[in-house]
């Protein structure tokens, strides 16, 4: 599922990212012999239990008080100042059309590591690293996993509980992600 290069030849910020993206595809790809395991920041949304390239998140916080934006979509919690730098802070939850739940003492900010789109990502819960070996991966699971599919770079198994592996930066370039105005 991979943007065509030539499609983004104005854009030169978007071929890195896209460039970026394959990349950390291609490292989750261990069935070549060539990656003996991978490493992700583990996080928790709803029910279900994902991980992050560890490239993707600069730092994670607690919740930061948020100024609402009128007129932005529901999932957008506000802007916060972050040590001096404005931060989009988007509910996850109710980006991925999940019920809205009460805030929680587990829930963090993922802060993205982009220079170019300032965003707090929050979370339901945090686990820490994760790191998964090639035999843990189960990539066909990513087929059953609607409304995040678009966003997966894989998926594996642990003790029989999944993880998916999201990009972060696939799910800041997204249409939706960037359509925040209501």
């Amino acid at each position: 599922m991979s943007t065509d290069l030539r499609a983004l030849r104005d854009d030169p910020f978007a071929i890195l990212e896209e460039l970026e993206a394959r990349l950390q595809a291609a490292r989750l790809d261990a069935g070549g012999g060539q990656a003996q395991s991978w490493t992700g920041l583990g996080f928790r949304i709803g029910s279900r239990w994902f991980v992050a390239p560890r490239e993707d998140v600069r730092e994670v916080i607690a919740p930061p008080r948020a100024t609402r934006v009128p007129n932005a979509q529901p999932w957008l919690s506000g802007l916060a100042n972050v040590r001096g730098e404005l931060l989009a802070i988007v509910d996850l939850p109710r980006f991925f059309g999940l019920p809205a739940g009460e805030a929680q003492r587990g829930q963090r900010v993922l802060v993205l590591n982009s220079k170019r789109l300032p965003a707090g990502l929050l979370v339901d819960e945090i686990a820490g690293y994760r790191q998964f070996t090639a035999a843990e991966q189960r990539n066909e699971m990513k087929a059953d996993a609607a409304p995040f599919t678009p966003y997966l770079l894989g998926a594996f198994v642990r003790e029989g509980h999944p993880w998916y592996a999201m990009s972060l930066h696939r799910l800041a370039q997204s249409e939706s992600f960037r359509a925040a105005a209501a």
